[in-house]
C-alpha cells in the first residue's frame, strides 16, 4: 500500500494531510548514521527490506515515473541506486491491484510479498476518514512467492480474510505473518514452504509488523490492546468493516510460539516499525510519543527490557521502516528528509555506528 503506515506519519491524528518542510540538520545530530545516501527519488517508498546477502533491497513504491498507480513490489540492487536516486528498479510484483510487505527469500533468488490481484486488476480503495485516521486491511490480501523475474511460483496463503506482512527467519525456515483467519488480526507462523501454519498471538487488538530476533528465538511486533469497554466495542466495530484505527500502538515482544509475551514500550501515541538490533539486545522503532502536533515520527532504541530509550534520528517529521542489514553494517529507512516540501517519501541508506558497542 502507500501504505497504510506511511500515511500514519502524514495526518493519523488530525485526520488531514500536512506538509512540511523542515531545515537539514547535521548528521553529528544523528550520531548512530554516518553517510547517508538518498537511494529513491519521487513517490511514496516503504517496507524496504534487504536481502541475505546485503546486495539488494526489496521495497513497494507508488512512483508513477514506473509507471504504477497504486504500490508494488521492485526489486532494488543497493550498489547502483547509491549512485543514481533516480534509476528505475525491476518490478517483481504483478503490476495488478495493492502489494505490500516484501521480503528476500534465503536463496536471495525469490521474494514474498502480499497482493490483492486475485481480488481483482484494480487497486482497492483506501478507507474514508472517519473522526480518526483508519487503515484498510482489505481482506484479498495473500502471500506469495516470486522469482526475481516476476513469476509468481507459489501462493502460500488461502485462507478468506486478511493474510499480509509476511517476514522471514533470519535462520531460513519460518515466516511469521498477520492473518484475520481467527476473527482478529493475529500473528500466526509457518514454515518456509507454506506449511504448518500457527496462531500465535491471541489477545485481542491489532498485531502486526512482526520480525524475528537475529537468532530466530523471538519476534517484536507492533500491537494495539482496546481494554476499556468503549475501546473494544469501537475496535469490533471497526475491524468489521474491515478497518483499524492505529492512533495507539506499542512494541511487544515473544517467543515464536506466542510464549513470553512482553510489552516493550509503554510511550502512548503510536509506536511501530520495529526491529531487532543485530545484537539482539536493543530493539529500533517509529514513534511520535514526543510529538504535541501527533504527526512528528522519529526512530528510537531501546533495550529489549524496555529501559535505555534513545532517540536516533532528528530530522525531518517523518523517519521510519528501519532495518539492518544482514552483516549489520547499515541501516535502510524511509524519510521525508529532503523532499524540498513534497508529499515524497524516500528510502536511504545508512552506515551504522555502534556507540559504546550496543
Amino acid at each position: 500500500m502507500v501504505t497504510k503506515e506511511i500515511k500514519i506519519m502524514r495526518g493519523l491524528f488530525f485526520g488531514f494531510l500536512v506538509v512540511i518542510s523542515l531545515p537539514l540538520v547535521s548528521q553529528e545530530k544523528e550520531s548512530h548514521l554516518k553517510n547517508i545516501v538518498q537511494i529513491t527519488n519521487g513517490g511514496d517508498n516503504a517496507e524496504a527490506y534487504w536481502s541475505f546477502d546485503n546486495k539488494y533491497l526489496s521495497f513497494q513504491s507508488n512512483n508513477k515515473a514506473w509507471g504504477v498507480s497504486c504500490d508494488q513490489i521492485f526489486n532494488m540492487q543497493v550498489d547502483k541506486a547509491v549512485k543514481d536516486m533516480n534509476m528505475p528498479h525491476p518490478r517483481i510484483s504483478t503490476g495488478k491491484g495493492r502489494t505490500t510487505c516484501s521480503y528476500f527469500m534465503p536463496d536471495n533468488k525469490h521474494i514474498l510479498y502480499a497482493s490483492t490481484h486475485l481480488g481483482g486488476d484494480a487497486c482497492p480503495r483506501d478507507a474514508e476518514r472517519d473522526s480518526v485516521y483508519l487503515w484498510s486491511v482489505f481482506n484479498t490480501y495473500d502471500i506469495f512467492v516470486a522469482d526475481l523475474n516476476g513469476k509468481i511460483t507459489k501462493q502460500l496463503t488461502n485462507s478468506p480474510g486478511y493474510d499480509a506482512e509476511g517476514t522471514v527467519s533470519p535462520k531460513g525456515d519460518k515466516i511469521v505473518f498477520t492473518s484475520d483467519r481467527s476473527g482478529d488480526l493475529e500473528l500466526w507462523t509457518m514454515d518456509i514452504d507454506g506449511k504448518n501454519q500457527k496462531q500465535v498471538t491471541f489477545g485481542l487488538g491489532y498485531d502486526g509488523g512482526a520480525f524475528f530476533s537475529p537468532d530466530g528465538k523471538k519476534l517484536v511486533f507492533r500491537a494495539s490492546r482496546p481494554t476499556t469497554e468503549e475501546e473494544i466495542r469501537v475496535y469490533k466495530n471497526y475491524l468489521s468493516k474491515g478497518l483499524v484505527a492505529p492512533s495507539k500502538m506499542e512494541i511487544y515482544t515473544c517467543n515464536i510460539d506466542g510464549s513470553e509475551l512482553v510489552q516493550i514500550t509503554h510511550l502512548g501515541k503510536a509506536n511501530w516499525a520495529p526491529f531487532y538490533h543485530p545484537s539482539g539486545k536493543k530493539i529500533i522503532f517509529s514513534s511520535n510519543h514526543k510529538s504535541t502536533r501527533g504527526y512528528d515520527f522519529q526512530l528510537y532504541l531501546i533495550n529489549v527490557d524496555g529501559t535505555g530509550l534513545e532517540q536516533v534520528t532528528t530530522e525531518s517529521i517523518c523517519n521510519a521502516f528501519p532495518m539492518f542489514s544482514p552483516d549489520g553494517k547499515k541501516i535502510c529507512f524511509s524519510s521525508n528528509r529532503n523532499n524540498h516540501g513534497t508529499r515524497d517519501t524516500n528510502l536511504f541508506i545508512a552506515d551504522w555506528n555502534d556507540i559504546n558497542n550496543q
